[in-house]
């Protein structure tokens, strides 16, 4: 405190001030402008938009000009953001319709200006969110109109539409969910269930929802492009990730393109009504790595981190999904609820009315009042003629209610009809008795409104994304080899940019992310990044690209022990490693020397030729020695002793064999990959040129090799198996042509790799309906008599049809109609 002028003032701190204001700016940003009210799900300036389109509703479309100046009488801020709101809404596609360029969420391309596009409300909105009867309201920023605090919305419309804004301190981030799965999980709370939502994009993709955690914080969601493969040499996009448009996915391939990660020809945007983007890959490209690589390295798949922050009870609040569902369905349970009291008064006060006007003319009190003098006689007298029926009434009769009765004109008494007026009150009996008994079953009430909603405004609006469980890529695998990688032995270098330099030689193609790991004459070995010159150590044995997922690469060694002169053969894997540490794979004494290595990608054993000097005292000189008969073991075993005795040179005589057997190779049928950690179903054990056959719904099979990183589609499959010479497939078929239905089996003739074939005649409408690959294959024929009855016959398919052509047209099936047919 401080004397002025005699008066006692008081000093306020500038950081006390900062801190006050602050806080103010911080709660009106939150509450006022970007997160929404957990009762309708608006942001206020969603809500005043909506506030005065109802205003305006006439039916007919009006300007967006003219809604914007409207809405400017309740939003205390500039039209832009007001506009930026109404096209939002619009691109929703829910609660207001459209007509003019409102502009495309998939291309990124903007609305026209407010003046040349335009809207109203549509049917969906002005049922579900309007009610000025359960509207609590408040006075608009000026005081000159009154708002809605919140719209009585009777409908889960936040998660209908999501919502995103960023506040001060904190931001918010609901997805969008289906329509119809809303409306039946609110079904679903109120019979007692549980429920489980997932997001649904009107950008359609695909969603990986392991982690979505029902929306909370701290959830992710991973959501993919639908990308197909046209041929060996195009894919195409149908669908892009939510949050993404044409334009920029476009831009992110030809980055990756650019950078290397990718190789492809060129991208073609091909999208009008729906999205279609061609990419051509470049000669040699695998189809199915770029697609991993796309999904890697572009934002054909984007991860998605929800954050359901809402006002609720003016504070914001983290809640899920499923919290705001539970609010919102009781929420809709109250206003139904309210809506049936304020429609049972209403019919109560008709049904009054028209009783004490049926009184007030049946009993021609009317004319008791002609002999009154004065106004309070006329009151009195009515009173008193109606007093005898009072007791029926469901309340007290008010002086208001006789004011209205001496306010009913003549040509109604003289033309009233009291059947009619029975009828009516008969009517309205019927209509309070309906209104009672919904009270006393709200439940079932509402669960009647939510289900004539779905069928109402449900066609449509079915889900567009495809909820799948995405493999995890590793970017190593999918990179395409866009660098070149290059060893300087004696100077020690490695890299991708030595190949100017004297004395390089080639290793290998390799990408730019790679991992190199490199063996040194003295025994040690590290894994280094690639880049594009990395000093290593002087002295360079063996270099090569480092996969640290590889469990079968073997590496083969003789080595010669510094300080014993003993020399040691041992086999090992590398396993798990640090990055740029040095490993010692002898037992690290001075004077140690590797005298033979080879590294096998299938742990392929060689037989080798050793020479020793020509004046150690050993008997035998020569002799060969065959690391079959050594055990695979980690890197830091010692080995086995080969000789005690000096070794002049070691020769490679025969080439080995695999020691590890065969690989196991499952297939996931969730994500459609192949793998050896036995998810899925297992389709036997490869090794060298075994081949797996696929065989696919449209009646097309394709053979391929055991990459782990092949695709199958999972929606397209119908089983994947391992191809022997006894292979037969056995298939059942509709043939469009003749339009009869034929059984088959046929061996595979064709030798290519990754084509489809197909087994059908070449008519549009010819059909597939059960294949397989099995052995002693059964099928149940469900079909259609002449008489239109339905039956059932099980057969084993080579009853049915010999072994032909895989071109051949089969055996004609005795059924005009076939309803279904089970392996």
């Amino acid at each position: 405190m401080e004397q002025n002028s005699g008066q006692m003032q008081e000093v306020l701190p500038v950081s006390g001030m900062y801190e006050n204001w602050f806080l103010d700016y911080a709660s009106y940003v939150i509450l006022e402008r970007a997160v929404p009210a957990i009762e309708d799900g608006f942001k206020p300036v969603q809500r005043r938009i909506l506030h005065s389109m109802k205003e305006m509703d006439d039916g007919r479309y009006n300007k967006v000009a003219n809604i914007i100046g409207q809405t400017m009488q309740y939003h205390p801020h500039g039209d832009a953001s007001i506009s930026d709101a109404i096209v939002n809404l619009g691109q929703k596609d829910l609660l207001i319709d459209t007509q003019g360029n409102w502009g495309d969420i998939r291309t990124g391309d903007g609305a026209a200006a407010p003046r040349y596009i335009e809207a109203r409300l549509s049917k969906f909105a002005l049922d579900v969110v309007f009610n000025p009867q359960t509207t609590e309201w408040q006075a608009s920023y000026d005081g000159r109109k009154k708002e809605p605090v919140t719209l009585p919305v009777k409908f889960p419309l936040l998660l209908a539409q999501g919502v995103e804004g960023i506040a001060v301190g904190l931001s918010t981030k609901i997805l969008p969910h289906n329509f119809c799965e809303l409306i039946r999980a609110s079904i679903d709370l109120l019979k007692g269930r549980e429920v489980e939502l997932y997001p649904d994009f009107p950008t359609g993709g695909m969603v990986d929802v392991t982690n979505y955690q029902q929306g909370r914080k701290g959830g992710k969601v991973r959501v993919r492009a639908r990308i197909e493969e046209v041929d060996s040499k195009t894919l195409a996009i149908r669908d892009i990730p939510y949050g993404t448009t044409t334009t920029g996915l476009i831009e992110s391939i030809i980055k990756a393109n650019d950078a290397g990660k990718i190789k492809i020809k060129k991208v073609v945007d091909n999208t009008a009504k729906d999205v279609e983007i061609l990419i051509h890959l470049e000669p040699k490209t695998s189809p199915d790595i770029t697609i991993g690589a796309l999904y890697a390295f572009t934002d054909c798949e984007v991860s998605i981190s929800p954050n359901a922050c809402v006002i609720v009870g003016d504070k914001p609040q983290f809640l899920g999904v499923d919290d705001i569902l539970k609010i919102n369905t009781e929420q809709t349970l109250d206003l139904l609820r309210r809506e049936l009291e304020i429609k049972r008064a209403e019919l109560l006060e008709k049904q009054l009315y028209s009783s004490l006007e049926k009184i007030f003319i049946e009993n021609r009190i009317y004319r008791d009042i002609e002999e009154c003098t004065t106004w309070e006689d006329v009151i009195l007298t009515i009173d008193k003629g109606i007093s005898p029926y009072k007791p029926q009434f469901y309340r007290e009769i008010t002086r208001e209610d006789i004011i209205a009765l001496t306010e009913i004109k003549i040509k109604r008494i003289s033309k009233y009809d009291a059947f009619k007026a029975d009828e009516l009150m008969r009517k309205l009996a019927e209509e309070l008795a309906e209104t009672e008994h919904h009270l006393a079953h709200l439940v079932e009430f509402a669960i009647d409104y939510f289900k004539n909603l779905l069928a109402k405004y449900g066609k449509g609006r079915e889900r567009k994304t495809e909820i799948r469980t995405f493999d995890t890529i590793t970017a190593t695998k999918v990179a395409a080899n866009n660098q070149k990688l290059y060893i300087n032995r004696k100077e020690g270098f490695i890299g991708f940019g030595l190949k100017k330099d004297e004395d390089v030689e080639f290793i290998s193609d390799c990408s730019d992310i790679d991992d190199i790991v490199v063996f040194l004459r003295s025994g040690v070995f590290k894994v280094v990044k690639i880049a594009e010159k990395v000093f290593v150590g002087k002295d360079i044995l063996h270099a090569e690209v480092f996969n640290k997922d590889d469990e079968r690469r073997t590496f083969n060694m003789l080595y010669l022990d510094g300080e014993s002169g003993i020399t040691y053969a041992k086999r090992f894997q590398i396993g798990g490693i640090t990055r740029d540490k040095e490993y010692d794979l002898t037992k690290g004494t001075k004077g140690s020397k590797v005298l033979y290595f080879t590294s096998n990608p299938n742990g392929e054993a060689e037989l080798i030729t050793v020479t020793l000097t020509p004046g150690c005292k050993a008997k035998v000189k020569v002799f060969d020695y065959d690391f079959t008969d050594l055990a695979i073991k980690g890197r830091s075993a010692q080995g086995n002793i080969l000789t005690r005795y000096p070794v002049k040179s070691v020769k490679l005589k025969m080439a080995g064999v695999s020691t590890l057997g065969g690989l196991d190779i499952y297939y996931d049928p969730v994500i459609g990959r192949l793998n050896t950690d036995k998810r899925g179903y297992l389709l036997g054990t490869f090794t060298g040129e075994d081949t797996i056959l696929a065989l696919y719904k449209d009646g097309t099979y394709e053979m391929t090799n055991y990459d782990l990183a092949n695709r199958y589609e999972p929606n397209d499959v119908i089983k994947l198996y391992k191809l022997t010479k006894n292979t037969i497939v056995s298939a059942i078929y509709f043939d469009g042509e003749n339009q009869n239905y034929y059984a088959k089996r046929f061996q595979i003739e064709t030798t290519s790799l990754g084509k489809k074939f197909s087994f059908l005649s070449d008519h549009p409408k010819s059909k597939l309906l059960a294949a397989s690959a099995d052995e002693q294959v059964q099928v149940k024929i469900h079909y259609v008599k002449a008489d239109k009855k339905e039956e059932t016959a099980v057969y084993d398919l080579d009853m049915l049809a010999e072994v032909r052509g895989w071109k051949a047209l089969g055996n004609r099936l005795p059924y005009a109609k076939i309803k279904s047919v089970e392996i």
